[in-house]
């Protein structure tokens, strides 16, 4: 039998930071991103309105840049080694983050079979406007992963699911196979298995007692 798996980006893979935050260090705009998360804290900006903001506050940002964060990154140990076991086993797995996917999509490197993630233009930013539409939300996770599911001809139960906030809550109270990576309370009063630690390894041979 065939699995998918299905992971988050930010404090999942990316261990107690976010991809925004790596290229804010990176970029000397930390000050500048706090305001915004503070403002998305909030509830005056939504995920399509945070997202126009970094797109107009990184009008500069090159390729370079992105390849620099991303590299520097606290990633957890063994993902490379997790994505070739998934691989070996004829099982299948993606990455779907809110994240922006000149940043998220440097995860294919890895073995990753899909990255879906939030649809930014060409960089630099600085003639092309960003079009909202393409900007994920966390219903979205649920819908891209029936979509993968449907083509991987799959049943919900041979789905398991990989997060660590709120915003992977949506897609873990769709899934029966869930477990959180380094999680708050939003996920791990809702998860079937918790992990807690550096290696995804661990977690992943954690999360096959599941399946």
């Amino acid at each position: 039998m065939t699995y998918l798996h299905i992971f988050d980006m930010d404090g999942t893979l990316l261990n107690g930071t976010t991809a925004n935050l790596e290229l804010a260090r990176h970029l000397g705009t930390l000050p500048e991103l706090h305001a915004l998360e503070a403002r998305f804290a909030a509830g005056t900006l939504d995920t399509r309105g945070f997202s126009t903001e970094i797109h107009r506050l990184w009008h500069h940002l090159t390729p370079d840049h992105v390849a620099a964060a991303y590299t520097a990154g606290p990633w957890l140990t063994g993902i490379a080694d997790v994505c070739a076991d998934i691989r070996a086993r004829g099982e299948h797995s993606a990455v779907i983050t809110m994240s922006p996917d000149f940043f998220a999509r440097h995860l294919l490197d890895l073995g990753f079979d899909h990255v879906i993630a939030s649809r930014f233009p060409p960089l630099p930013f600085t003639t092309t406007p960003l079009d909202t539409a393409g900007i994920l939300t966390p219903a979205d996770k649920i819908r891209i992963t029936e979509d993968l599911r449907t083509r991987h001809h799959l049943t919900i139960d041979q789905c398991l699911a990989y997060g660590d906030s709120l915003s992977d809550a949506p897609l873990f109270r769709h899934l029966t196979n869930t477990i959180a990576i380094n999680a708050d309370h939003h996920l791990t009063d809702i998860a079937a298995l918790d992990y807690r630690g550096t290696d995804l390894t661990t977690a992943y041979n954690l999360a096959r007692t599941l399946l």
